[in-house]
């Protein structure tokens, strides 16, 4: 089903970044992902298509273990908020801390997009946007930015994004993601690899 259809229905389109670079229990990070997909339905999403799977190098660089990177397309009727709070759920199951940014994890969920929506408003995703790579390790936002505020700088987010909906566009810079992978450092685009 092509994206444009599945944005017309009635029900919110999420675009959804997957990670693991920490093992859960003997379970290794391409396995935490695959069984991550079997608990979307019990948190009411209809998975609508997945990437392949990436290995990557750890962010930032030298950080920890490579990490096992993709993309799934969600649909469901839940707001972005809620949305997120489903998604944390589903990484609690997989004994996600969050005790320092851009750790390592057994597993990451990140909301992207959902629709065409900017959240909570312009004025708030500019600041994110354009916050110093300085400040970006150190201040997070108390809510939800969307789009995510750094889903143009990441080749790792944007190669797996590329494979399941290469034509959404982001709603304040105007680019596909195929134009902002294009934007990306073509070093940056190597590293991520075809599992």
């Amino acid at each position: 089903m092509e994206l444009g259809t599945i944005m017309a229905e009635n029900r919110s389109t999420y675009l959804v970044a997957m990670g693991s670079n920490l093992e859960d229990e003997g379970t290794i990070p391409l396995e935490i992902l695959q069984m991550c997909l079997a608990e979307l339905s019990g948190e009411g999403f209809d998975l609508v298509a997945v990437s392949r799977f990436y290995a990557t190098p750890c962010f930032p660089a030298g950080a920890g273990p490579d990490y096992v990177n993709a993309a799934i397309v969600l649909r469901g009727a839940f707001s972005a908020d809620e949305t997120l709070r489903r998604l944390h759920k589903i990484e609690t199951k997989f004994h996600r801390r969050r005790q320092q940014r851009w750790g390592m994890r057994t597993l990451d969920l990140d909301l992207l997009a959902v629709d065409q929506e900017i959240a909570p408003d312009i004025q708030t995703f500019n600041h994110w946007h354009s916050l110093p790579q300085s400040e970006q390790r150190t201040k997070a936002p108390e809510h939800l930015i969307l789009p995510h505020p750094r889903v143009q700088d990441r080749a790792f987010v944007l190669v797996p994004l590329r494979d399941i909906a290469p034509d959404w566009v982001h709603p304040v810079l105007e680019l596909s993601v195929r134009e902002m992978l294009k934007r990306c450092p073509a070093s940056d685009v190597a590293e991520v690899r075809a599992l």
